[in-house]
């Protein structure tokens, strides 16, 4: 129970309240009046019974301080752990690092997320990590109240994904360095992730089933080099069916570019990810001493140049094309290539899904999503609406030749 005394040897604040805290440690504070003095205590003792205490000390400590701690404590993955870290050393420790926690407000939180200088698209997955701080930080009892409540982010701009044309595809195809084709094409004809594609290995393709199992990806590890570590999450792991077309691309690839037994360092067995084994792994797609894939020196060498010199070709049939709408859909074509990356390649290969008939939950069965709900939020506008399938039950109705309503690959592009 929490006590009110004068002490006469304080001058400004006499009235002092004195409190057992939690950890059984004394605490005080002192008051110039008795009426602020008796209502703290009754604050004091409502708090420590109903298990509510904040500790007025432990607000102190910095955002900084905190932060860390609660980053080193998180049993992230490799990847998370360098995209945690890059965002709260580039960009909230430098504008709420050295501010006590108990001092920041909603509205610097506010001031903070406005001011960022990131794209709208990136703000979220700074906030996500700035908000899990503050969080935790009120289940802890650092701080009374969670000030991350009510902050606004920044809209996102509406952008609905455009597939690549399969010329498009040809083009980069045509650009890449032969030892990469293949992996264009068949990224095209299975939607896999970057790092599920340089994951794949000899061993997960079953060419008499024409299937494909995704169990495992190839991610930069945090001290350098490559780690072999579990798909994204639990929805990632699934078998791909193969068409015939990517079976043969496979093996063709495999007979001009045959995989050689490299050592890597695998997390898959550690459900944390942490934890490496060295072992022997024969990859599909590997740079010519057979080593796995790294992402960044990937797109800066491979597919960057790729990307450009495909953009090139299309800004020069633009350029020779005669009929001006036809040269400017090849500008149009072009530019676009101009920004493509691999993950556009999944985007061909789900458009390629729909158009062909699949629902929401096969396709996004396919993709890896956690659920349809996922998949529809990036491509519900590439399914046939309700208007359509209201102008054909109707047409159907009275008899008349009635074409599909699915879209074919013109149309979602």
């Amino acid at each position: 129970m929490a006590s009110v005394n004068k002490d006469p040897t304080r001058k400004r604040t006499p009235w002092v309240v004195r409190w057992r805290d939690e950890s059984n440690t004394l605490r005080k504070k002192g008051f110039a009046r008795k009426v602020d003095a008796d209502r703290y205590r009754a604050e004091i003792e409502h708090s420590l019974n109903i298990g509510s205490y904040v500790d007025p000390v432990a607000g102190k400590e910095t955002f900084r301080s905190y932060g860390e701690k609660w980053r080193l404590a998180q049993p992230h993955r490799p990847n998370t752990v360098m995209r945690t870290k890059s965002q709260l050393h580039r960009h909230a420790y430098p504008a709420l690092g050295d501010k006590p926690m108990a001092g920041i407000r909603q509205s610097t939180l506010q001031a903070f997320v406005t001011g960022v200088d990131l794209a709208p698209s990136s703000v979220r997955p700074l906030w996500a990590t700035v908000r899990a701080i503050f969080g935790a930080a009120h289940r802890d009892r650092i701080i009374g109240q969670d000030p991350t409540l009510g902050v606004k982010l920044p809209e996102l701009p509406h952008k609905e994904v455009v597939p690549l044309l399969l010329e498009q595809v040809d083009a980069l195809v045509t650009a890449v360095d032969p030892r990469y084709r293949a992996l264009v094409e068949v990224d095209a004809g299975t939607g896999l992730r970057q790092g599920e594609a340089f994951g794949l290995e000899v061993s997960h393709v079953d060419f008499l089933r024409r299937s494909a199992k995704v169990c495992q990806q190839v991610q930069p590890a945090a001290g350098g080099g490559v780690v072999v570590c579990a798909p994204k999450n639990q929805y990632s792991y699934r078998t791909m069916p193969l068409g015939q077309a990517v079976i043969d691309r496979l093996a063709a690839h495999l007979k001009e570019f045959p995989a050689r037994e490299v050592e890597v360092l695998d997390t898959t067995a550690d459900p944390a990810g942490k934890r490496a084994v060295r072992r022997t792994a024969r990859f599909i797609f590997a740079d010519a001493s057979g080593n796995p894939l790294h992402r960044n020196d990937f797109n800066e060498t491979i597919w960057g140049p790729a990307r450009r010199a495909a953009a090139a070709a299309f800004r020069a049939l633009a350029k020779a094309e005669r009929d001006a709408d036809k040269a400017a859909g090849l500008r149009q074509r072009a530019a676009q290539l101009g920004e493509v990356g691999m993950h556009d390649l999944r985007h061909l290969f789900a458009s390629m899904l729909i158009a062909g008939g699949l629902s929401p939950k096969a396709v996004a069965r396919l993709l890896g999503h956690k659920d349809a709900s996922v998949t529809l939020r990036v491509y519900s506008h590439l399914w046939p609406d309700d208007e359509d399938r209201a102008r054909q039950a109707v047409d159907a109705a009275f008899g008349r030749d009635v074409p599909t309503v699915r879209p074919s690959l013109e149309a979602v592009r």
